[in-house]
This record gives C-alpha cells, structure tokens and sequence, in this order.
C-alpha cells in the first residue's frame, strides 16, 4: 500500500467504506493488468454496467436518441452498447492515471500538436486547456502532465473516500487542484502562465448557464470559457484525448482559438459546444452519454428524460 493510501485509510477506516475500499483494491490489480488484460477486464465491467446500472444506460439510450436521429434503433442500440463498453475502462484508467508510472505511461501514447501548446504558452498569459468529458478523460489529463505540468479542476464526488484518493493523486500528479468554482484560484494560475485543465460541457444548472445547441438539442452551457480568458488574456487550447483499438491512446491538440473570445457570450458559448460536437462525432462511443446534458431546458428541467 502506498504512503498516500495509508494515509487515507488512517481517515477512512469504518467499515461504512469497506465497499469502497474493495472498489480501490480491485481498480488498483487493474493497473497492474497487461494491456489486453485491461481491455478484456473493461468490456466485462461494460457489461456489467449494462445489466445492473440500468438507470444509466437508460440515459445514455435517451442522449443518443436526441444526438442521432438519423441512426436506426438498431445503430443507436449498437453504438449504445460501445458506449457502456468503453465505460467500463473509465476506472481501469483512472487506476492508470492515479498509480501507472510514468515511464510505462509513456511507452502507450502519442501525441500530436504539442508545439500549440508551446507556443500559447510563449505568449505569457497562461492556456486553458480545453476538453470534453470524454471517457478517457481522467488518463488524458495525467498523460497531458507528463510533457506539461498543469493545474487540473476539481469537482467533488460524492463518495468521501472516493473523492479524497482522486483529490489526493491529482495534487500528487499535477500543480495543484482547483475547485470547479473557484474561479480566483484558475485566474491566479493563468497570471503566473499556468496551463488549466479545464471542462466546461456539463449541464450545472439554469442560474449560470445560456442555451446553446449541442447536436441541435437545448442545452444549459457555463459561458465561462469566454469569460475566464476576457479577464486573464490566456489562451484556449483545445485536446482531446483519444483510445485506440490496440490499447494505445493518442493525444490530439489543436491551434489556440483565434478571435475568441468575441462580444457575443452565446456566440461563444456556442462555439465550444460545435467544438465538443465535432470531436465527439469522430468517435461517439467514447464520451460520457450517461450525464443528463439536456436536463435544464428554456421550459424546465428533466423534461427530456422523462
């Protein structure tokens, strides 16, 4: 057992957590699976998640529905069942990011379009890092910091145990955390020209939202993409990292967004939804249809999942 998990068990050692800790145990042999170990383990806890976590299937059918009208029920039911598959390796990875070392991290990935990153960051006012909530997106993060160190978000789980071993191993891995509504502490780090892991596609509500489209549905998006780099001047760098069928990832970057932001706060809004929508599109089994993206509509909320 590691110094920071012993740690955490001298605070979480009620037997209220033992699931948890079993959770740990097993996601923690995972990470010490061969890669096709590791595939084969994540398509049985797809499978898995397809029998007895039906609420969550149900609304990733109900998202791929709205996305993909043009698909048949047969296509949406095939790319549905990828899509709980590649779920399944959501915690064999983020066993990767929190325990893999670097050296054997390295020898699974490639990247394209470093030199974007290096030439916001010459520019002196920091990046944000730009994403989606992509399936692999806790193992993207961590192979992002091994050629770039990097502040990543936080936003708290509702496991306590849960969230204090991901909280602990991304300050472990990174330059600090900062919480998804601290907006002082991202705009301390882009004045020192930080780079900010930054993912903004989550419905959080009508109160900080407006409605862009995403897919051409109704959806609450945060504009405060535009609003951070108004007040910082960083630069929005968009990645995304992307799994391979042979086990290997591949981490794409793309150029800063020119003229952005504008004056137009749905404009911009709208533009990071395109954005995602675009990324999303070249391998849709791969992002995270199981959150209620339309849940606040213009009429209310939860309307369309109903």
């Amino acid at each position: 057992m590691t110094a920071i998990m012993k740690s955490l068990f001298v605070t979480y050692w009620h037997p209220r957590h033992w699931f948890s800790w079993i959770g740990l145990s097993l996601m923690r042999l995972s990470a010490l699976l061969p890669v096709m170990g590791q595939r084969f383990a994540g398509k049985v806890i797809g499978q898995m998640m397809w029998w007895f976590a039906r609420d969550r299937a149900d609304i990733a059918k109900r998202n791929l529905a709205l996305c993909f009208p043009d698909l048949t029920p047969q296509q949406r039911h095939h790319l549905l069942h990828k899509t709980m598959q590649t779920m399944g390796m959501m915690p064999i990875e983020t066993a990767l990011s929190w325990w893999g070392s670097d050296e054997a991290l390295a020898k699974r990935v490639d990247y394209h379009g470093l030199q974007h990153l290096q030439e916001a960051l010459a520019k002196g006012k920091g990046v944000l890092l730009l994403t989606g909530h992509f399936t692999s997106m806790e193992l993207g993060g961590r192979l992002i910091l091994l050629k770039q160190p990097a502040y990543i978000m936080f936003r708290e789980l509702k496991s306590p145990l849960f969230n204090a071993v991901m909280l602990k191993y991304r300050k472990y891995h990174s330059e600090g955390t900062i919480l998804q509504a601290d907006m002082r502490g991202m705009l301390r780090a882009l004045r020192k020209n930080k780079v900010v892991w930054y993912a903004p596609d989550q419905d959080f509500g009508r109160r900080t939202s407006v409605f862009a489209t995403f897919f051409g549905v109704k959806a609450a998006t945060i504009p405060a993409t535009a609003r951070i780099a108004k007040m910082s001047g960083a630069a929005v760098v968009p990645y995304v990292p992307r799994r391979l069928a042979n086990g290997r990832y591949q981490i794409d970057i793309g150029p800063a967004l020119d003229n952005f932001p504008s004056d137009d706060e749905l404009a911009d809004a709208q533009r990071i939804n395109d954005w995602v929508e675009q990324q999303v599109k070249l391998a849709p089994e791969q992002y995270l249809w199981v959150h209620r993206r339309f849940k606040t509509q213009p009429e209310g909320r939860g309307q369309l999942y109903k």
